[in-house]
């Protein structure tokens, strides 16, 4: 038999399993884990029948984990080096924030869209017009990448909260970029992430911010920004 391609579904299935009392669901995707030794049956004194994850799961699992949590780390440490890139500029930044962004509907009203831009910098200003807020979007799958950028609403609230939109995008396990400035909205700035160093695939239309909305100010009062590398920087 030829080895089952696993899906997200698949990995979900087999860890919703391994945390429930395995009651089956009787679908294709038990129906391929099944087929790959992945899930085994079994009956109680009663015959009823339930699914247990197998030794052979187990391992998947696992090499799942190990693989996303490579992932992460590697989006951890660019969304890291991209912050500090924010500060060596003189900026302000911010990692991880929990941001709202009202987006007009078609019958005028607004509606309000939940956002967390991996890196969100503003400019060291005392003038509310001369902040530039700049929001950049770190990827370093293109998996991920392609997913992201199917959600139309979330890149409208960036847009919306920010004078300028980047996607940074990092290299795969073979140095290769993940995408490229095709890939990506003309309204948003590409910058790669190579072997020598940041290169500006796309540079990101600006558009003027006269002031932050005040539920941005909250949220910025709320969470602490980035600290630099540099013992000097950090003293700013």
């Amino acid at each position: 038999m030829d080895e089952l391609p696993l899906t997200r579904r698949h990995h979900q299935r087999l860890r919703d399993t391994l945390r429930s009392s395995g009651w089956p669901c009787h679908d294709p995707i038990e129906v391929d884990l099944l087929a790959a030794a992945l899930l085994e049956r079994v009956f109680d004194a009663e015959g009823r029948e339930q699914l247990r994850v197998t030794d052979a799961g187990i391992a998947v699992l696992a090499r799942a984990q190990r693989s996303h949590r490579t992932r992460r780390d590697a989006h951890e440490a660019l969304v890291a080096r991209v912050a500090q890139a924010q500060l060596q500029q003189g900026r302000l930044a911010w990692c991880g924030l929990s941001l709202r962004a009202p987006l007009v509907q078609a019958d005028g009203a607004n509606h309000w869209v939940l956002a967390n831009p991996d890196v969100f910098s503003i400019r060291r200003s005392s003038r509310p017009d001369w902040l530039e807020p700049v929001v950049h979007e770190i990827k370093v799958s293109r998996a991920d990448l392609l997913a992201d950028l199917r959600q139309e609403a979330k890149r409208a609230a960036y847009l919306a909260m920010s004078g300028a939109l980047w996607y940074v995008l990092g290299r795969d396990a073979r140095g290769r970029a993940i995408g490229g400035a095709d890939d990506v909205p003309a309204e948003c700035g590409v910058m790669l992430d190579t072997a020598e160093g940041w290169q500006v695939a796309r540079d990101a239309p600006r558009r003027a911010v006269p002031a932050l909305p005040h539920h941005v100010w909250l949220a910025l009062a709320q969470a602490a920004p980035v600290v630099g590398d540099d013992p000097v920087q950090a003293l700013l």
